[in-house]
């Protein structure tokens, strides 16, 4: 899909301060939009990104472009519904994607409704995913750079927000995206790129966990599938499923976390086929289009943002909720996080991973 107006039209660029969202910038206002720069400014100083730092980061580019620049200020509503919701799901044995939310609540509707208020007719970001506009709306496929693709994360954006959204990068790879910053001059000293929460610090998520629920740092049992004791952990909030390394119980074969008990302050401990899963709960199904695809689909199923994929087949209720049922186990499958569903590269929509219980 071009990006190029046909007359010219304003357009806002959500501004990270780094070198995708830069590059994005540069490449609108070469093709004729009059380009407005915005940053949110969601955390406070020391997170990895979308700080004070980055704000100023990416002001620089914008007066290296000779284009507006507006930081909008969501520190407040930030923690209220993204910090407070995700440490809560860490106090509730799961392991959540608040990236998820982010995109939807504020990166693209925050920022959108913002840009819309200034006049802008479309909202543009550096994710590496592309869109394709159709008679029957909006459709997201998966970015040309499989290294980079980014549409996991933006699985739960509504026909509204895609139908004003553009991805200047969707069909770049990475290296390409970084020699257009040099050729451009883009000032990228101090950049940062990081796949990790933005709010998270370097001590890892337990403090900001213990902050809001201190409760949760008290010790518990580490058992075997069979119930028998192992040893003691020092707070659920350290351990997901799947994990390997801090369990800190001697064993001549490789223990995996393979379940999460809050409601008895358990860790559950086994080798590896322990943490393999033939299938999921999956709640609240959300499809971009509207409406599920058709009977005879083939449906992968990425259940976090790094995993290939699984041919799935999904058994859903009239509620939303249902079960994905996998062409072969998988391991990990982790509640919290988010099952993606894809046609080929053509992005379905997704579902949230419950806790199974026996």
């Amino acid at each position: 899909m071009s990006t190029s107006p046909s007359t010219p039209r304003r357009v806002a660029v959500g501004m990270s301060g780094g070198i995708d969202s830069s590059v994005a910038a540069v490449l609108l206002v070469e093709q004729g939009w009059e380009v407005i720069g915005f940053t949110l400014h969601m955390v406070k100083e020391g997170s990895r990104c979308c700080s004070l730092e980055d704000v100023l980061r990416a002001r620089k580019v914008c007066d290296r472009l000779g284009i507006r620049h507006y930081t909008l200020n969501v520190v407040d509503s930030f923690e209220q519904k993204i910090i407070r919701p995700f440490a809560e799901a860490y106090a509730a044995g799961k392991t959540p994607n608040p990236c998820v939310f982010c995109n939807r609540e504020f990166k693209f509707g925050e920022m959108l409704a913002r840009a819309r208020a200034l006049g802008c007719t479309h909202l543009a970001t550096g994710h590496y995913v592309r869109l394709e506009q159709t008679p029957e709306g909006a459709l997201l496929r998966r970015g040309h750079d499989p290294a980079k693709d980014q549409s996991y994360f933006l699985h739960r954006l509504t026909q509204d927000q895609l139908q004003s959204c553009i991805f200047p990068i969707g069909d770049l790879v990475k290296a390409e995206v970084r020699r257009i910053a040099a050729e451009k001059n883009v000032p990228t000293a101090g950049m940062r790129e990081t796949n990790d929460l933005c709010f998270i610090t370097a001590a890892g998520p337990a403090p900001l966990i213990e902050k809001y629920h201190p409760h949760i740092r008290q010790p518990g049992p580490i058992v075997d599938e069979s119930g028998k004791r192992l040893g003691t952990h020092d707070g659920l909030h350290h351990f997901t499923v799947g994990q390997r390394g801090g369990i800190r119980i001697a064993a001549p074969h490789r223990l995996y976390v393979s379940e999460i008990r809050p409601e008895t302050n358990t860790i559950v401990i086994g080798k590896r086929e322990a943490a393999m899963s033939e299938s999921c709960k999956l709640l609240d199904v959300y499809w971009q289009a509207g409406h599920p695809p058709p009977k005879g689909a083939k449906i992968t199923a990425r259940l976090r943002y790094q995993h290939p994929g699984v041919e799935t087949t999904l058994i859903l209720d009239d509620s939303g909720n249902g079960r994905a049922i996998f062409a072969e186990p998988q391991f990990a499958v982790t509640p919290g996080q988010a099952a993606v569903f894809y046609e080929g590269d053509l992005l379905l929509g997704g579902a949230w991973i419950g806790i199974d219980r026996p």
